[in-house]
């Protein structure tokens, strides 16, 4: 009678919703500790952006363009795990000459309403004027007081030489200075800030794209401000993978 109770009394602890609510949650922990063992202890993976993140920032933050498609960004600040929560956004408004994000003055107009500081970019297109390009981009954007500096997004050559780009992104960047007062921000890429940027634009601030690592791997004197450095991350509000920044 006593051998039935006791086998009684653990299968209701084994059938028992709590019991496998516990084991879950063991193996969900244990899983994080093997997942990250061995590993740089500064870079560790939140489960609910769904990606890697250095732990030795405080301001974390988005970029986005119409391939998030419509956001909730009240769901965006919303979001927090642990001391990482979105503090910034970046928003794509214009391209070239003639192109405007169709989704950049929904996002400009709701994200800081939702308590998100903003910052605006312009894709570079080497093979038209800077100036121009600087023009469309402020006629698109207008910046106010708490805004991030403007952003020119510079990462191809589109068929020109390095020469040539560097020249009409110079053109670009000082003509956003001149009529705002601010130093813009460069975004590229790791590499091709090597390749072609480095050593030319040694005045502005960088935001430097870099995935998957635990450091950017970039000399201690560069001058950068942003790092771009995953864009797989789970953002509540977002219907898409969201680049991630420190």
């Amino acid at each position: 009678m006593q051998v039935k109770f006791l086998i009684a009394g653990v299968l209701l602890v084994l059938l028992s919703p709590l019991y496998y609510g516990y084991i879950i949650k063991g193996f969900t922990s244990t899983w994080r500790w093997v997942k990250d063992w061995g590993e740089d202890p500064n870079y560790r993976t939140y489960s609910s952006f769904d990606i890697r993140i250095p732990k030795n920032y405080s301001i974390h933050g988005i970029d986005v363009s119409y391939y998030q498609g419509k956001i909730d960004w009240k769901k965006v600040k919303a979001m927090k795990e642990d001391d990482v929560k979105i503090n910034f956004a970046f928003i794509k408004a214009t391209e070239g000459m003639f192109n405007v994000d169709p989704y950049f003055q929904r996002n400009w107009r709701e994200a800081p309403k939702a308590g998100i500081i903003c910052g605006a970019y312009h894709y570079f297109r080497p093979k038209k004027s800077g100036a121009w390009q600087a023009k469309f981009f402020l006629q698109t954007v207008k910046f106010e007081a708490g805004d991030l500096p403007p952003v020119v997004d510079v990462e191809e050559l589109n068929g020109v030489p390095a020469s040539k780009m560097r020249i009409e992104l110079r053109d670009f960047v000082r003509h956003i200075e001149k009529k705002t007062g601010v130093k813009p921000i460069i975004y590229t890429g790791l590499s091709f800030y090597k390749d072609y940027l480095q050593g030319h634009f040694e005045d502005y601030p960088l935001w430097i794209a870099h995935y998957y690592q635990s450091k950017l791997k970039i000399s201690k004197a560069t001058k950068w401000h942003f790092w771009q450095h995953s864009d797989k991350a789970k953002i509540s509000g977002i219907n898409h993978v969201v680049d991630f920044n420190a």
